[in-house]
């Protein structure tokens, strides 16, 4: 695979913008869960040209020009997961119906590396995919995966 997109960032305007350091905004940009509202929101206008989820509690982030439905996740060097949301932090556990049933609800992940921040590449990956490495073991017994795991998986499709 290949990613479909580059987002690009201008490090030093960010800096002078939000009055901050440079290695600042690089930490803000490349935490996941802060990044987010700024990616979505990039991804849906300059990559699927489409329309963000009319509520943060839909089950998923865009729909695409073409009518498909995406959820939008970002690759930290933490890794990443698959699962819904609702099923990640502390207290909470994997539950394989809900899985099964986020990725009936969408047509894929759009992803987003942001560890490579101010060049942030996007890969899209399709629903059937996901299931695809879940059934063969791919992604463990709960969709969360390491980084150099995603990477390969985006890569080689191994």
């Amino acid at each position: 695979m290949r990613p479909i997109a580059t987002l690009s960032f201008d490090l030093e305007a960010l800096s002078k913008a939000m009055q901050l350091t440079e290695n600042e905004v690089r930490a803000y940009f490349t935490d996941g869960r802060r990044v987010s509202f700024v990616i979505e929101r990039r991804i849906s206008r300059e990559v699927m040209l489409g329309q963000l989820a009319s509520t943060e509690g839909a089950p998923f982030d865009l729909v695409a020009e073409d009518g498909t439905k995406w959820e939008v996740r970002s690759l930290t060097r933490q890794g990443m997961y698959f699962c819904p949301s609702y099923m990640v932090g502390s207290g909470r556990v994997f539950e394989e119906k809900g899985f099964l049933q986020k990725l009936e609800g969408i047509d894929g992940y759009l992803i987003a590396h942001v560890d490579e921040f101010p060049n942030i590449e996007v890969w899209r990956v399709s629903s059937n995919t996901v299931l695809s490495w879940y059934r063969s073991g791919r992604l463990g017994t709960s969709t969360k995966i390491s980084a150099v795991k995603a990477l390969d998986l985006l890569v080689h499709g191994a």
